[in-house]
This record gives structure tokens, C-alpha cells and sequence, in this order.
């Protein structure tokens, strides 16, 4: 039993890093402009290749996660973050900055992927949705630390020195995990109340991604999926702090401590998310719909009413948002109930492809709509950010009303 939480918490440890790199741009994007002269564009590609990256990366980590298990790939996976980060931390250019992003993108794509995959042999189905809610929710102290934290490191040193440091954290992290980390317990009596002894892997990645890619319910989730993360990265983890700054005329410190609210909604969303889904919707596809439901009209206030709140509302419209979001994590023990324990990587990490390509994109193309519209001297225009945010709001609605007619599925069926 302790073996399995102390596991828990080295994987848990990485996946907060991971994710201080994911939402970090916000805080840093108008330093970047600043110094490299970078229009609204290059900083939305800057941002979108760390998402780009990862989710390519998804392509073989499914079946390299199935056959050589957990601790070898997050480990090797997390040396190239290391590399990642201290080239974006020393990058004299766009381009070493754009080498940097990818390499970070590209090694934290396999922490939570390796996380859950790890999970199935340690925790029983029943355990799952708890675990995973849990495991993102002490992912988010890393958005915590890159918003309001982070802006004041910045105000102090520079945006450099922040990202030096945290390349020295993944360092002693990922060796951490190797040394710690074990893919499955010792015997299937060791593991107590944990997930069944694994079955032998396909004979082929192909036939695995058929299985997943012949599932119309798969397609459903994904696209929920893809427009979920993406509505969330475009306001956390780009779009929303220059928004904040340059529209609403908050300082970088300011729009921080409404970012870092985001996360703490989040955060506390994902400690309950077991209980909401087990107990109070006993349904992944409710808990689903009624959380995307409500992230779905609170991003719509982004298109304008959200500027007219007082502080205090918007405050809470902030914390609203990060607990609404946090109804999404609900895709991953779903789509683990979808297919047969032998092919769980493979599933998760083909619909994980579509929460960062979503991610990508949707940043880069909102990118693509600011930056048409003229520059001032204190920024884009308000009609800018607003023709930005239709992107994703228009998008989850859509993906919303498809996702009704996604079949529901069952903790432990296989």
C-alpha cells in the first residue's frame, strides 16, 4: 500500500513540472515580444510547439508504453525536457526558442500518459477515477507556480533564470522517478486491491490503434476532448494573460493572481471529481456534459461581458472556470473503460493526441486572428481578443452536442 502512493507521488512530483512549462507563456509571452521582437503570430507558433510536439509524441508512446512500461520511457522522456528547458532558457533567437519549446513538448508527453499506464497495475478500476483526478490535480501546483509565482520571479530577475532553475528541478526529478517507480507490483498478492496482472501486448501497433480508431464513441470523446483542452490552454496558458493585461489594463502581477485562481478551481475540482463522477452523476458521460456545459458558457463571457465584472466577480468567474475545466480529466478513465486493459496506453495516449493537437492549434490560430488586427500602443484592440475567443467557443459547443450521442461507459466492464 505505501509502495504504491510513494509511486504516486514521484510521478505526481514530474507532472507538476510538466505542466508549469504548459501554462508559463502566459506570464512570459509579452517579455518574449519584447525582447525578440515577436508579433502575435510567432509568439501563438511559440506557444503551440510545445503542444505540437506532444502530441506527435503520443503516435509511438502508446505502444512503446504497453511494451516496455512506465518508468524506462517517462525517465528517457524527461532528459530531452531537461534539454528542452535550458536551451528555451538560453536561447539567443527565435529559432532556439522555438528548438527549446519543442524538446520540452516532446519529453513531458509521456509523464501522465506513463503516470496512468502505471496506475492500472497499482490501483483497482474503481480506484482509477479518484487517482487520475488526483494526479492532475497536484499537476496543477505547477500552473500555480507559473502564474503569480512566476510573475514575480520575473519582475525580479528576468524571464531566463526562472526557466535555468526549473531545468535543474526536472533534472533531480526524472532521476527520481527511475530510481523510485516500478511498473507493476511484485506479485499479484502484493498488490492488494490493485488493477489485475497485465495480458500480453498485440501482436502490432496497428492492430491497436484499429481497435481504438474503429470506435465511433472514440471519436466523440476526442473531439470533446480536443476543444475541452483547448478552451482552457487559450485562456491558462496563453491569450489569457495579455487579455487580462492589455484589455482589462491589469498589471503582470494582477493578471497573474487571476490565472493562478484558474488553477486553484482547478485543483479543487479534480480532488472531488472521484466522488462527482462515482457518486453524484454515477456516469462519466454526465459528469462530462455538465461540467463541459458550464465551461461552455463561462467562456463565452469572454467575448465581451466578462470586461464589464466587478474585481470580486471576476475573481470568481476566474475560480468557476478552473473548477468547470477540471470535469475533463473525466475523459481519461473513460476512455480507459472503452478498451481492454492490454491496449490502455495506446487508448489514452491516441485520445491525449487530440486534448495537445487541440491545444496547438487553437492557441496558434487565435494567434493568427489577433495579430490581423492593428497594434496600438497598449496592445491589440478588445475586438481582437473577442474574434479570438469565438475559436474555442464555437468549438466546444459543437463538440458538445455530438457528445450526446457518445456511448457511456463502465469502471471496470473489461
Amino acid at each position: 500500500m505505501r509502495k504504491r502512493w510513494r509511486i504516486f507521488a514521484v510521478l505526481a512530483l514530474m507532472y507538476l513540472v510538466a505542466y508549469f512549462y504548459r501554462v508559463s507563456m502566459a506570464v512570459v509571452a509579452k517579455d518574449l515580444a519584447a525582447e525578440f521582437q515577436l508579433p502575435a503570430p510567432r509568439i501563438g507558433i511559440l506557444s503551440g510547439a510545445l503542444f505540437y510536439a506532444f502530441a506527435l509524441a503520443q503516435i509511438p508512446l502508446g505502444p512503446l508504453l504497453d511494451r516496455f512500461g512506465g518508468r524506462r520511457i517517462v525517465s528517457l522522456f524527461g532528459l530531452l525536457t531537461v534539454a528542452g528547458s535550458f536551451l528555451f532558457a538560453l536561447a539567443p533567437g527565435f529559432l532556439p526558442l522555438l528548438a527549446g519549446r519543442l524538446l520540452i513538448g516532446a519529453g513531458t508527453a509521456a509523464v501522465l500518459m506513463g503516470a496512468l499506464k502505471v496506475f492500472t497495475r497499482w490501483f483497482s478500476p474503481r480506484e482509477y477515477a479518484t487517482v487520475s483526478g488526483l494526479i492532475v490535480a497536484v499537476g496543477n501546483l505547477g500552473n500555480l507556480t507559473a502564474t503569480a509565482p512566476l510573475a514575480w520571479a520575473v519582475s525580479l530577475a528576468g524571464w531566463r533564470p526562472p526557466f535555468v532553475a526549473v531545468g535543474a528541478v526536472q533534472l533531480a526529478v526524472t532521476l527520481l522517478v527511475f530510481a523510485v517507480v516500478r511498473d507493476a507490483p511484485p506479485s499479484p498478492s502484493a498488490a492488494g486491491a490493485a488493477g489485475a496482472a497485465a495480458t500480453p501486448a498485440a501482436a502490432t501497433p496497428l492492430a491497436d490503434w484499429g481497435t481504438v480508431f474503429r470506435t465511433p464513441s472514440f471519436w466523440l470523446l476526442a473531439l470533446l476532448a480536443f476543444f475541452w483542452y483547448a478552451g482552457y490552454m487559450a485562456l491558462q496558458g496563453l491569450w489569457g494573460g495579455p487579455w487580462l493585461m492589455e484589455i482589462l489594463g491589469l498589471s503582470r502581477t494582477g493578471a497573474g493572481r487571476l490565472l493562478l485562481l484558474v488553477s486553484t478551481g482547478f485543483i479543487t475540482g479534480c480532488l472531488g471529481l472521484g466522488t462527482v463522477a462515482d457518486r453524484l452523476f454515477k456516469s462519466r458521460k454526465r459528469t462530462l456534459l455538465a461540467g463541459q456545459g458550464l465551461l461552455l458558457g463561462l467562456l463565452t463571457l469572454t467575448l465581451g461581458p466578462a470586461e464589464r465584472l466587478s474585481g470580486p466577480l471576476l475573481a470568481l468567474l476566474f475560480f468557476a472556470f478552473g473548477l468547470a475545466v477540471s470535469s475533463g480529466v473525466t475523459i481519461y478513465p473513460m476512455v480507459k473503460e472503452m478498451f481492454p486493459p492490454r491496449i490502455s496506453a495506446t487508448a489514452s495516449t491516441a485520445l491525449n493526441f487530440f486534448v495537445l493537437t487541440g491545444a496547438a492549434t487553437v492557441q496558434q490560430a487565435m494567434g493568427l486572428v489577433i495579430g490581423r488586427f492593428p497594434r496600438g500602443a497598449a496592445g491589440y484592440p478588445a475586438a481582437a481578443y473577442h474574434s479570438a475567443f469565438l475559436i474555442p467557443v464555437c468549438g466546444l459547443a459543437m463538440a458538445w452536442t455530438l457528445f450526446l450521442f457518445v456511448r457511456d461507459t463502465t469502471p471496470g466492464k473489461h
